[in-house]
């Protein structure tokens, strides 16, 4: 029999919460019986969600490229909440394609959102975990961050530094009780392919090419409900059409 704990009355933050992996992980953890506090900067759309899935999906509005509007976060969360006992580092972008036909303006915007914005999140919420003596922290990377991408060189070195980032918090956290582990999906059913072709999109999910978010959140749940002398560093996943 596989032991398990329940997360039944915990509280998880989720940046990037209003779609894709972590709007399937957001779900996932209410159905599990946590409180969930979704980040997002797009305040419409974020409370829209909350009200669909219900009173305990709490919106906190963060722009995660503003180092005054994270600094409010973890205050904001501790007052409607109480409490952190789960912190998945989600948001992210994503730019692919040739070095010389790139624009090193919006590498430094993904490189801020995928490293900088993660790492300092991190920060904020780990004097919480540690005065609480239990934490569990999820890195969202990927594939590209073990495995290099010839055709993503700049989101391939961000994900690296996820994994080296994830590999060091880790040993220098677990003393006091908090576990940091990283998903890494390969590719996967987001808003950041919205600008692939209706038909490619259908295609590629037919051929097994690409995954569902929900696939994503299950091994992220399953991550979290592990016995507490047990941390998961590394759980990769991908399709198996897919050859590395």
């Amino acid at each position: 029999m596989i032991r398990s704990i329940s997360l039944e009355g915990k509280v998880a933050v989720i940046t990037g919460a209003a779609s894709g992996i972590g709007l399937e992980t957001a779900k996932g953890l209410l159905d599990a019986g946590a409180k969930v506090a979704l980040l997002d900067y797009a305040e419409d759309k974020l409370t829209q969600l909350c009200t669909e899935l219900g009173d305990n999906a709490v919106p906190i509005v963060t722009d995660l490229l503003d180092n005054e509007s994270v600094s409010k976060m973890v205050p904001t969360i501790l007052e409607k909440l109480g409490k952190i006992d789960i912190f998945h580092a989600n948001a992210g972008s994503y730019i692919g394609g040739k070095l010389l036909e790139g624009d090193p303006d919006e590498w430094d915007r993904m490189l801020n959102l995928n490293i900088n914005s993660a790492f300092r999140t991190v920060h904020a919420v780990l004097p919480v975990m540690k005065d609480a003596g239990s934490g569990d922290i999820i890195m969202t990377s990927s594939v590209a961050g073990v495995i290099p991408v010839v055709w993503e060189p700049i989101y391939t070195a961000s994900k690296h530094a996820i994994q080296a980032f994830t590999h060091t918090a880790r040993r220098q956290v677990a003393e006091y009780g908090i576990r940091v582990g990283a998903i890494l999906p390969g590719p996967v059913v987001t808003g950041l392919l919205d600008d692939w072709p209706k038909a490619k999109m259908e295609d590629a999910i037919a051929n097994g090419s690409l995954m569902e978010a929900k696939e994503v959140a299950d091994c992220i749940l399953f991550m979290l409900t592990r016995p507490r002398n047990v941390t998961i560093r590394d759980l990769v996943l991908m399709p198996n059409s897919l050859e590395f």
